[in-house]
């Protein structure tokens, strides 16, 4: 548990994003390097690399049958290409500033992105055609995320708010106000009945997202950048600028695990489909792939590059 399966040093800058193929075969990082990389977990092997963007990348999302990668930049564009070839197909132009983060909805057909132009906006994925935009932040938007069942967005920004709102209509359902600093990353669990959010306000929060009722609040050392769910809901890892991945168990905050192979401060974290690991990708531009809590360490072998 917690042991590092493989490290990948592709990149010339930090780490923004890491996302799992939907089969959990390939890994897709983005970096300030203005990059995204598709590889193998296991091995190491680059399938792409994606140089479509003009600034810095700060997000991916695979779209649910692994098809297509979108990834969102500071060069204003969210841009959907070919993760086996690297081969561009869509750009969309509808924000006025940077694009902060990107999801697919659960069923493909749209696609979300959150900017510091203060709005969140829905978008055909197969035309780009837009079908909403959301301007109830009052600040920039630092993240966005599809409720599983598709029907929600939850949207994060600079004024420490969390805000629900319909996917369909765009009309604002709650606030959540539990932080008192910038939230840096939100994630719904797997059943779609909690959300986790992490911030400059050194929290880690999961809550009720049908009351906005805090389940547990954890305070940490230092600022928090990323949270991921292990495919079950058992378990919340979280990105930390202690240069720390802290897994906790998600309906207590009960520490599970505290991964510290890195060697800088951690930006990003997310779990693999089939939950036997955890990746992370930090700031010196290293992403390091390592064994989850309760999987055998058979599941890959240990490798370095």
């Amino acid at each position: 548990m917690g042991t590092t399966l493989y490290t990948y040093h592709g990149h010339h800058n930090a780490i923004t994003a890491v996302a799992w193929s939907p089969d959990g075969k390939r890994l897709a990082s983005a970096s300030y390097d203005k990059t995204v990389q598709v590889w193998d977990p296991v091995t190491g092997h680059r399938f792409a690399v994606y140089r479509g963007h003009t600034n810095w990348v700060s997000a991916i999302a695979w779209s649910p049958d692994g098809r297509y990668l979108a990834s969102a930049s500071f060069d204003k564009t969210v841009q959907v290409w070919d993760p086996a070839t690297g081969r561009h197909l869509l750009t969309y132009r509808g924000h006025s500033d940077t694009v902060t983060a990107v999801a697919w909805s659960p069923d493909g057909s749209r696609l979300a992105s959150a900017s510091y132009d203060k709005t969140v906006q829905v978008w055909k994925s197969a035309t780009g055609h837009p079908v909403l935009t959301y301007h109830a932040h009052s600040n920039w938007v630092m993240a966005v995320a599809w409720s599983p069942d598709g029907k929600l967005l939850a949207s994060a920004d600079l004024d420490a708010t969390v805000q629900l709102w319909n996917a369909a209509t765009g009309n604002a359902l709650s606030t959540y106000i539990g932080h008192s600093g910038i939230v840096t990353a939100i994630a719904w669990s797997p059943d779609g009945k909690y959300l986790a959010s992490v911030g400059f306000d050194k929290t880690v929060q999961v809550w009720d997202a049908a009351t906005d009722k805090p389940l547990w609040i954890y305070c940490c050392h230092g600022w928090v950048n990323g949270i991921a769910w292990s495919p079950d809901g058992k378990y919340v890892a979280t990105a930390n600028t202690n240069k720390t991945v802290q897994v906790r168990e998600s309906m207590t905050g009960t520490p599970t695990l505290t991964y510290s192979n890195h060697r800088s401060e951690v930006l990003t974290v997310a779990w693999s489909p089939d939950g036997t690991r955890i990746a992370s990708g930090d700031d010196d531009g290293i992403v390091r792939i390592w064994q989850a809590p309760g999987a055998c360490q058979c599941a890959s072998g240990k490798k370095d590059k």
